[in-house]
């Protein structure tokens, strides 16, 4: 199993964020996490990543227990993460951007094709010597998904990317994700259940921080309680 968390919990200040969460990712699939606003899914990914400690649990990276583990080393272990927000640097250009993740994880000579090509998948190479802060708000969710895939992680962290997209770029990011999961595991937080139901091999639905339910994508759309709770019927 690629990933594993056990037990895991985050409460602030008496807020249940997430609770006991039990969550199994093998490798080479692609899993979407849903769930209503606040049901803890940028929570649960944060302390995956290593940006939030937890309350309680565990967390598990090719075996190696990864719980109390900083974020930084969790990159080095193969593990990207593209913020909810962006995070990109907005008075660098895109491809500046782009080859400061890059730099950390390849040899010198790889990352200027590296990064022309990341962009050009992405559908931004006419905005490669652009500012950062000058693109759109899509654009920029764009950017920062270049950002993660270019380091060639084991596992690939995308928290709404879809957010901001036209639905021609929407299209173009599908086809990226099918190109990427030959290579890479990669765990979505979406909103737009057209893509998870076209792209995720199995979804996790997260309620009040817990976890609902688990299946394939035809699975959770049957699912009374999740009908209930987050597709608005039932």
């Amino acid at each position: 199993m690629l990933l594993s968390t056990r037990g895991l919990s985050k409460h602030f200040d008496g807020l249940q964020a997430v609770t006991d969460v039990d969550f199994d990712l093998p490798e080479g699939e692609v899993r979407a996490l849903i769930g209503p606003n606040g049901a803890g899914k940028t929570t649960l990914v944060s302390m995956i990543c290593g940006r939030l400690a937890p309350s309680s649990g565990s967390v598990h990276f090719e075996g190696q227990d990864i719980t109390r583990l900083p974020a930084h080393k969790r990159v080095c272990l193969g593990i990207a993460y593209t913020f909810q927000i962006t995070s990109v640097f907005p008075r660098l250009t895109a491809r500046e951007n782009v080859a400061l993740a890059a730099r950390r994880h390849l040899p010198k000579a790889e990352v200027t094709d590296a990064v022309e090509n990341a962009l050009d998948r992405v559908g931004l190479q006419d905005r490669i010597d652009e500012d950062a802060g000058n693109l759109s708000y899509g654009h920029q969710r764009l950017l920062e998904t270049a950002m993660g895939f270019v380091q060639k992680p084991r596992l690939l962290i995308l928290d709404e990317p879809t957010q901001g997209l036209a639905d021609s770029e929407i299209e173009r990011f599908k086809s990226l994700i099918n190109e990427l999961r030959q290579t890479t595991t990669i765990l979505l937080i979406e909103h737009n259940m057209s893509v998870v139901m076209e792209l995720a091999d199995r979804v996790t639905v997260l309620n009040f921080g817990e976890c609902l339910a688990e299946g394939t994508p035809q699975e959770i759309h049957e699912n009374p309680k999740v009908q209930a709770a987050y597709l608005g019927t039932g």
